[in-house]
Parts: C-alpha cells; sequence; structure tokens
C-alpha cells in the first residue's frame, strides 16, 4: 500500500531562523526548498522538513539519525561547534564510552537542536 510511497521526516522547531542557522551553519546540511512556515533540508539522500510549530521539542524520543561512518571524530566535530550530547543512564546493552555509546558492532551519540528535538549520529548497525 505505502511501501512504494517516499516519505519525509518532518522536525517541529519555534524559530525558523533559528533552526536555520542549526542545521545549515552548525550541522552543514543544504536547504533544497522553502515553503513559508518551513523548509526541506538535504542529508545524503535524504530529504526532511522543518517547520514551525508550538509543539516543537515535546518528542522525547529521538527525531531523526544520522548515518556517518565515524561516531567519535562527528562527536568531535559537533562539540568544537558548541554541541553538548546527551547521557542516558540505563540503556540495556549499550555502555557509555565518553559522550558515544557503544554496542557490538554500532556506536551512537546524542544531541539536541535548539528546540529540544533529539538527534542522534549512528555508526555500524547494519
Amino acid at each position: 500500500m505505502l511501501g512504494k510511497a517516499d516519505a519525509t521526516p518532518m522536525i517541529a522547531v519555534r524559530d525558523l531562523d533559528r533552526a536555520r542557522s542549526f542545521y545549515e551553519g552548525t550541522l552543514g546540511l543544504e536547504e533544497i526548498d522553502d515553503f513559508g512556515e518551513g523548509f526541506m533540508l538535504k542529508s545524503g539522500d535524504t530529504n526532511f522538513s522543518i517547520y514551525r510549530s508550538d509543539f516543537a521539542g515535546t518528542n522525547k524520543a529521538t527525531a531523526l539519525t544520522f548515518t556517518v561512518d565515524d561516531v567519535a571524530r562527528q562527536v568531535d566535530d559537533l562539540k568544537d561547534k558548541g554541541i553538548s550530547f546527551e547521557h542516558y543512564d540505563e540503556l540495556p546493552g549499550l555502555q557509555r564510552k565518553g559522550d558515544v555509546y557503544v554496542a557490538e558492532g554500532m556506536k551512537t551519540a546524542w544531541f539536541k537542536d535548539p528546540d529540544g528535538n533529539i538527534l542522534s549520529l549512528m555508526e555500524g548497525g547494519d
């Protein structure tokens, strides 16, 4: 039914200019469309939308994951840009090593955008 339809992740933010600065300036993503109350970004082969909403940052789960080749290097690069990483007390099967969580064949790290949306970096896990 929907298995052949493209799907676009959407992330709610309160301030479009602040979000644009974060996603384009800090994370280095490319804006490919502006639709007034939001904009679309490109990351690798994935497009996703950022839109204005009063409910921004209310999701308590990961909203978007970036698949990367080296989580530790990306963590260091983002920390140099002022990003703080999230630390969670109990994550079954994951061991924390600094800002990176490690499991067999997989590494991950979580951070938030300016509205509190949880984003992650993921290495491995295939």
